[in-house]
């Protein structure tokens, strides 16, 4: 049997994901280090994670538009060279300003050369099983939570954070930049007529990146991933010093987030096989509203074995449901404008992800604690989830396109 090209591009993606963005959802780790080493209070440090989400936001558009016109390879190379030389020149700095800036720039735009032109270089080369292949590039984001964060904690057990962070940018390099070599553009499709993307439920095919974005199901889309994004974005940073604060032992803490992470690997690939059969919208409903209910829970979580449960059911709620959003993309509109579109999508969402960290950080600074944070997330959680509700099927879009 002829091995098809799209699952090495699923494994790549994978891989991929999980270093470059385990190199942002890991910072968590270092935020007590930095701040008792350095002086700083936990929500200057914790802007150095708003900065990176900005400038991924910010950089997704271009990223996705060079993608559209050049691929995946040339992208995701520059991303994986330009984050693992920032995380190297972050380690050395000393001042407050120096740090946000080389540290959020450098990885925010890394990471944003891999989430948007992975994703939609994974859904280009399939149309059987694209919600499995797109989630299994998405299982690679969540495994870098899992991985990258003990990694770092104990990087640091032996030396301290600046030895870590260095040590993350090699990886980085070292990783991201070969693997890059291995992505290639999917052969072209056969030509399908009008009427048959209609009767797939999918755009006029005809259509620009201007007229997409004003559409009322791409801000139905964006308003609802960035409230998903804005809900867990705090829960997952704050994670660690949480579970500490609890008074769980800081090796022991960062495996709290390793297990959210792991469930969010296993909510991205059963969520991809839900989302095959059940449809995409009604799986994302689904997990918009299991994450407000699970980042509530957090109120009762103080012990060890209830934060391993809570997290896991928090990480495979946010987890299946990241990957929905790039798959409803393809659903609604043209492949040849998935990178523009995608990418402003993503760059909304990772506003709210921005949100959590500073937010969580000044909480806890004037309340002593971070039980307001649990309540704002889980209400913004519920908000998003309502927000879903507006999008509509595919299918009543179609007989919408039809009748038109």
């Amino acid at each position: 049997m002829k091995f098809f090209y799209g699952w090495a591009i699923v494994a790549t993606g994978a891989l991929v994901g999980c270093v470059g963005m385990g190199m942002l959802m890991s910072f968590g780790v270092f935020l007590l280090p930095i701040a008792e080493s350095q002086g700083w209070s936990r929500a200057s440090v914790a802007s150095g994670s708003t900065v990176a989400f900005l400038a991924m936001g910010v950089a997704a558009l271009p990223w996705g538009a060079l993608y559209d016109r050049h691929g995946a390879r040339v992208v995701v190379m520059s991303g994986g060279a330009i984050q693992g030389l920032g995380l190297m020149a972050a380690s050395q700095t000393e001042s407050l300003f120096g740090f946000l800036a080389t540290y959020g720039l450098s990885v925010g735009a890394g990471v944003g050369a891999f989430y948007v032109p992975l994703t939609a270089a994974a859904a280009s080369w399939f149309t059987r099983n694209r919600s499995l292949a797109v989630s299994l590039v998405s299982a690679g984001l969540a495994l870098g939570t899992a991985t990258m964060a003990p990694l770092a904690r104990w990087l640091m057990a032996g030396h301290d954070w600046r030895y870590a962070m260095f040590g993350l940018g090699v990886i980085s390099c070292a990783v991201i930049v070969p693997a890059s070599l291995l992505l290639r553009p999917a052969p072209p499709a056969e030509p399908v007529s009008p009427a048959a993307e209609s009767a797939m439920g999918r755009a006029d095919p005809g259509m620009t990146a201007a007229q997409a974005l004003r559409t009322p199901v791409f801000w139905s889309l964006s308003l609802a991933n960035f409230a998903c994004c804005a809900a867990h974005s705090g829960p997952i940073f704050h994670m660690v010093s949480y579970a500490a604060d609890c008074g769980i032992a800081p090796l022991t803490a960062a495996t709290v987030l390793g297990a959210a992470g792991l469930a969010a690997l296993s909510g991205r690939i059963v969520c991809g096989l839900l989302a095959d059969r059940m449809g995409a919208k009604r799986t994302l409903v689904g997990c918009l509203f299991l994450q407000a209910f699970a980042i509530g829970l957090y109120l009762t979580a103080r012990d060890l074995d209830s934060l391993y449960a809570v997290s896991m059911l928090f990480g495979f709620s946010y987890g299946g449901a990241m990957p929905l959003y790039a798959i409803l993309v393809r659903e609604y509109f043209p492949a040849r404008i998935m990178g523009r579109v995608f990418g402003v999508v993503a760059m909304i969402s990772t506003f709210g992800m921005a949100l959590g960290p500073p937010v969580g950080g000044w909480l806890f600074d004037h309340f002593g604690g971070y039980g307001w944070l649990y309540v704002a997330s889980a209400s913004i959680g519920l908000a998003g989830a309502l927000i879903g509700l507006t999008v509509r099927p595919p299918s009543r879009r179609a007989e919408a396109l039809a009748v038109a």
